[in-house]
C-alpha cells in the first residue's frame, strides 16, 4: 500500500508532498528533480544539457545546512522557509541571480559560484548518469526495510532520510530486492523495478535538526552486509499513484 507520494522540483531542496502522482513512460514522475543549483556555472549548459555526477551541483551529501530549509515551488517561483520565517520568495526564472546570491551566501563556501539551472526534458537525478532510462526512474521505500533497519541500530530513522518518491507498507522487510528486473503495479500505473538504491552520505543528514547523526551506509553494511535501502522503478505504462492504492508485483510488463 502507498502510504506517502513526494516529489523534489529542485534536487536537494525539501519534497512536496502529494496525495495522488501521475506516472508516465516519457517523463517519469513530471516536475521532479527539474531544477538544481550547479556549484559553478560551467558545471551545466542548459543549451546542451547532459548528465552529470550529482557532486557538481548543491546537495545534501556535501551540503547538510539545505535540511534545515523548508523550500516550495510554485508555477516557477521559489519560496524558502527556516523555521516559520519566509528568507526568500522570488520568481526562479526572472530572477535567478537572487536564488545564486542566497544559496552562494547559505552555504558558505568561498568556492561556490552557485547558478540555477535547468533543460526542457532534463531531470537532475542521481542515477542519470546511468542512461537516460534511468534519468526518469521513480523511487520506492518499503517502510518495513526502514523498520528492520531501527530494529537492528536500535533508534528511530525518519524515512525522509531516504528522499523516495514512493513510500509503501505491507510488504515483508527487503521484499523489494526480490522484485529486481519485475513489473510492478503502482496504483492504475505500471513500471519495472531496475535497480537497487546504493545508499550515500545524504542519509547520515536528520531531515528535521539538518545535523549528521547517523552512519546509515555504514548500519546498513554492518547489520546486513549491503548498503542499499530501496529501489529505482522505470514506469512502463502510464498511471495515476494515490496514496492508500495497492503496489503489487506482476508476471509481465507491457513494452
Amino acid at each position: 500500500m502507498i502510504t506517502n507520494l513526494y516529489r523534489y522540483p529542485v534536487k536537494g531542496l525539501s519534497p512536496e508532498p502529494l496525495t495522488k502522482m501521475s506516472l508516465t513512460v516519457e517523463h517519469g514522475l513530471a516536475g521532479d528533480r527539474v531544477f538544481a543549483i550547479a556549484r559553478k556555472p560551467e558545471y551545466f549548459d542548459p543549451e546542451k544539457p547532459k548528465a552529470e555526477p550529482k557532486t557538481k551541483f548543491i546537495m545534501l551529501m556535501r551540503d547538510e545546512a539545505l535540511a534545515a530549509l523548508n523550500t516550495h515551488m510554485d508555477d516557477g517561483r521559489l519560496i524558502i522557509e527556516k523555521a516559520g520565517d519566509i528568507l526568500l520568495d522570488v520568481d526562479a526564472g526572472t530572477q535567478a541571480g537572487e536564488v545564486e546570491t542566497f544559496f552562494a551566501d547559505y552555504v558558505g563556501d568561498e568556492k561556490l559560484s552557485p547558478r540555477w539551472v535547468n533543460a526542457p526534458g532534463h531531470k537532475f537525478t542521481d542515477i542519470s548518469v546511468v542512461s537516460p532510462e534511468k534519468m526518469r526512474a521513480i523511487s520506492i521505500i518499503n517502510l518495513n526495510s526502514v523498520r528492520a533497519l531501527e530494529k537492528a541500530v536500535g533508534t528511530p530513522i525518519d524515512p525522509l532520510r531516504f528522499r523516495a518518491n514512493i513510500y509503501i507498507d505491507d510488504v515483508p522487510a527487503w521484499a523489494e530486492f526480490d522484485w529486481m528486473d519485475q513489473g510492478v503495479s503502482i496504483g492504475s500505473a505500471k513500471a519495472k523495478i531496475v535497480m537497487r538504491t546504493r545508499r550515500c552520505a545524504a542519509t547520515q543528514v536528520n531531515p528535521s535538526t539538518a545535523q549528521r547523526d547517523l552512519d546509515i551506509p555504514a548500519l546498513i553494511k554492518q547489520h546486513f552486509g549491503h548498503m542499499d535501502m530501496g529501489v529505482y522503478a522505470e514506469v512502463s505504462s502510464d498511471g495515476v499513484a494515490t496514496k492508500g492504492e495497492p503496489v503489487t508485483l506482476i508476471l509481465a510488463v507491457n513494452s
